[in-house]
């Protein structure tokens, strides 16, 4: 364990924690710990890219605008435009890394997702989240201020008079810690394993989010869970990301009888938000298969601009040039999560929280594509800007307190199996108001037959977290009588201004509504 003195405690190594350690690190010591290891995060799994103003047709407003349009009315406009306006800083700052960005011409290579009204994604081909991960790991681990635990679970935040001092974690080994500082940075990813069908990480178990609510930190907008249009549907979970870039740079849906319907459901086409997108697919999947083509390209196009995607396709027996990709929508992106204000700040003094888990007020109901990683670096910039004006003097020691029994027991899969078939069928893309409930009196059978599980696994500690933001899910969508952006409600199919255009947020056992 690190011996010298941590005045930044981040829990979470993806983009947001590897960048806000590497922006603060002149600031005094910084600790990351990871639960698993340093590269496994949703964040080595992006495909697509990150959204800024890069280009000379493109503007500020127009992002902002695609932002707050996809986002249906929920997102707050501030949170927009300072991302916006910051994000060509940080891809300059990523490129000084050493970010291999694609170009062309002499300038980026700029593609287009769903959502998005220009070509505004930088990219590296179709693997940006794993080369910002690496590029990032590798000055983090060069860093002489910067420390990193790996295989270590943070497992509840330590609060003294209100504020957040550090967290209790435990190792592989059982060994229990607590890790002190006066900053403690969540940063912890999002929570797709809550569903049998997600394109997340194993690691994506809303962890952050639990141990924030648990602590008493105000949890919003939860109920809003992006699902990916399309992920490649072999029956395999996780399931493996088509990148909404194939669809930007020209690839077509089509149904089980060849049709291209897209044209059916929204004026972008194939374009449209996920959202639109996702439930059109599950209205064509009553008749059968939906796949994407994308045969016209050519075989030499789509190995050069999408070698990741070629290859696992092709690993499955898929050749994209000649077959059409069948596909369907999978759990991908938190929306909601741990209320911040613009500097990352939460409700609980000295606890912050950056990325997915995080609810900044840029998603709002729906996020636009490849704002997920602008937001990561621009929040951690922010974050970082604040704590300058009054940077900690002072840092935390690490202190071993005990040991636990890491035993696992067989019917822990089997609870986490069956909490996420639950969360597919009732709380999923459509949902109903007797669905929630049956969703709510299935999490609470399950919570307590989990209780009576012994011994500190990671794999059990993850399934009480998924247990309890699983819960705040369905409630906040149970609470939610229409329908905006992910948030679909057979009972309530309209989306409802009048009364609804408001956040659900959720305390303890408090649930509230608000502007």
């Amino acid at each position: 364990m690190p011996e010298s003195s941590t005045r930044f405690l981040v829990v979470g190594g993806g983009l947001a924690g590897l960048g806000f350690a590497l922006k603060v690190a002149d600031m005094g010591g910084v600790l990351v710990l990871c639960k698993g290891s340093l590269m496994e995060s949703n964040s080595m799994l992006a495909q697509g890219g990150i959204a800024s103003v890069l280009g000379s047709d493109d503007s500020f407003e127009d992002h902002i605008i695609d932002t707050i349009t996809v986002g249906q009315g929920l997102c707050r406009r501030s949170a927009v435009e300072r991302m916006v306006r910051q994000g060509p800083a940080e891809i300059a700052w990523l490129r000084g890394l050493g970010v291999g960005f694609d170009t062309r011409k002499g300038g980026l290579d700029l593609t287009r997702e769903g959502g998005h009204g220009r070509c505004r994604i930088a990219h590296v081909k179709d693997r940006t989240g794993e080369a910002i991960q690496t590029t990032l790991a590798a000055a983090a681990r060069g860093h002489p201020g910067i420390r990193i635990v790996e295989l270590c679970f943070a497992v509840d935040l330590i609060l003294e008079y209100g504020r957040c001092v550090g967290v209790e974690a435990v190792d592989a080994g059982g060994a229990v810690y607590e890790f002190r500082a006066p900053y403690t940075v969540l940063a912890t990813g999002g929570a797709g394993l809550l569903y049998s069908k997600t394109s997340n990480s194993p690691a994506a178990t809303a962890d952050g989010v639990a141990m924030a609510w648990r602590a008493g930190a105000e949890v919003t907008d939860v109920e809003f869970i992006q699902f990916h249009p399309t992920t490649l549907d072999l029956g395999e979970s996780p399931y493996f990301l088509i990148s909404e870039s194939v669809r930007g740079e020209g690839g077509i849906l089509r149904n089980s009888s060849g049709e291209a319907f897209m044209a059916q459901y929204h004026p972008l086409l194939d374009l449209a938000p996920r959202d639109v997108v996702t439930r059109a697919i599950v209205r064509e999947q009553v008749q059968g298969t939906v796949y994407l083509d994308v045969r016209h390209k050519g075989l030499p196009y789509l190995e050069e601009r999408f070698p990741k995607i070629y290859g696992e396709c092709r690993k499955r027996g898929i050749r994209m040039e000649r077959d059409l990709i069948p596909v369907s929508p999978a759990a991908h992106y938190l929306c909601g999560g741990i209320r911040t204000n613009e500097y990352g700040e939460t409700s609980i003094p000295g606890l912050l929280a950056i990325g997915e888990c995080a609810c900044t007020g840029v998603h709002g109901a729906n996020r636009l594509a490849s704002n997920s990683t602008l937001e990561c670096m621009v929040f951690a910039s922010f974050a970082v800007d604040k704590i300058r004006e009054d940077p900690p003097t002072e840092g935390g020691e690490p202190r071993r307190i005990s040991s636990a029994e890491m035993a696992d027991e067989p019917c822990v899969d089997v609870l986490r199996r069956e909490l996420q078939a639950l969360m597919w069928v009732k709380a999923g893309i459509i949902r109903s108001e007797r669905g929630l409930r049956e969703a709510r009196a299935g999490i609470q059978d399950l919570e307590r037959r989990a209780t009576e599980l012994k011994g500190s696994s990671f794999r059990l500690l993850e399934l009480r977290n998924m247990l309890d933001v699983g819960g705040l899910v369905v409630e906040a969508a149970y609470t939610r009588k229409e329908s905006r952006g992910t948030h679909y409600m057979e009972d309530h199919p309209q989306r409802n201004d009048e009364e609804w255009l408001r956040h659900i947020s959720i305390r303890g056992a408090e649930v509230s509504v608000s502007i």
